[in-house]
């Protein structure tokens, strides 16, 4: 029996690697008996497809319905602010009941909270073994100016392949796969972004009862 359902409406189908993030972060706040299913809401097959993020939230609710809502959207260069006020005046806008919402904006872009495990990269790559050091930021990856461009990057460099097989190899199932490989994202807890994400989550889940 399933205890807790929710649905994580994304900006693009490469970012429902965000599910392995939320997992993760329920994981962390929920009993260890409470069971949770998740979802990401594929609006792709739809013969119109909403545009505004208000249409993607009603059309999400309506063909993935769920107990807690996840919307992202990427910071990029706006301020991070002004997405969480999107998110907030899209879910206002709603004329029927909603449950509860929480964002998801990382600072840039998804592909920055996946640049802090160079293992996880490296099996992505399909060559854990590999030694070829990664273009990894060893610092802020919130700073990183374009953390897409790097995963890509240093992906490529992981495969250990040359040539055209290095051009061939495929970056955008490998960005999923380096999700499904990182085990633990607690060394995300030091990003803001991330930090306000748990903290939202962990507001709504005591607030409903299921923390």
């Amino acid at each position: 029996m399933t205890d807790l359902r929710f649905t994580l409406v994304a900006d693009g189908p490469s970012d429902r690697v965000l599910l392995r993030h939320l997992r993760w972060l329920i994981a962390e706040h929920l009993p260890p008996d409470l069971v949770f299913q998740h979802q990401w809401a594929d609006l792709r097959p739809l013969r119109e497809r909403p545009t505004g993020l208000q249409g993607k939230i009603e059309a999400a609710l309506d063909l993935y319905p769920c107990d807690l809502l996840f919307v992202h959207r990427d910071a990029e260069r706006a301020p991070p602010e002004s997405r969480y006020e999107e998110i907030r005046q899209a879910s206002q806008a709603l004329q029927t009941p909603i449950p509860p919402i929480v964002p998801v904006v990382p600072v840039r872009m998804t592909e920055a909270w996946l640049l802090f495990d160079e293992n996880a990269i490296r099996w992505a790559a399909g060559n854990p073994n590999g030694s070829d050091p990664l273009p990894l930021p060893m610092r802020e990856i919130e700073d990183v100016p374009d953390p897409k461009a790097l995963l890509h990057d240093a992906l490529r460099t992981a495969s250990g392949l040359s040539g055209r097989r290095r051009q061939k190899f495929n970056v955008r199932d490998g960005v999923h796969r380096v999700g499904e490989y990182i085990e633990d994202f607690s060394p995300l807890r030091r990003l803001s972004a991330f930090q306000r994400l748990e903290d939202d989550l962990a507001t709504v889940l005591r607030q409903a009862g299921w923390a």
